[in-house]
């Protein structure tokens, strides 16, 4: 038995179960585990996985003692969010071009 810690974190609040699984346990089996634990929290089980920071796929297997990572999703898109930011300073009046000259 091999035993592994699935971890999700929203702003305010993070969560960690601890769970034991067999040595061939995919993340799937691991997330399903997890889950009968989480009764009542709002986890975005289908949501993108990782271990240790890394994305990886459900299929994989994880070591003894890798923590598994639920992965909330992102409310914009960053490239998105740059291009709207830039769109915003090109479309305010230049500031240093009102002032008058000392």
């Amino acid at each position: 038995m091999k035993r592994c810690t699935v971890v999700f974190a929203t702003p305010g609040r993070q969560w960690l179960w601890k769970v034991r699984l067999p040595e061939g346990a995919t993340v799937a089996e691991v997330l399903e585990l997890a889950r009968a634990q989480a009764a009542g929290v709002d986890v975005p089980w289908n949501a993108d996985t990782g271990i240790f920071g890394e994305l990886c796929d459900r299929a994989a297997v994880p070591r003894d003692g890798d923590r598994i990572e639920i992965y909330r999703p992102l409310k914009a898109d960053p490239k998105e969010s740059r291009r709207a930011r830039a769109r915003l300073k090109k479309a305010a009046p230049d500031r240093a071009a009102a002032r008058p000259p000392k």
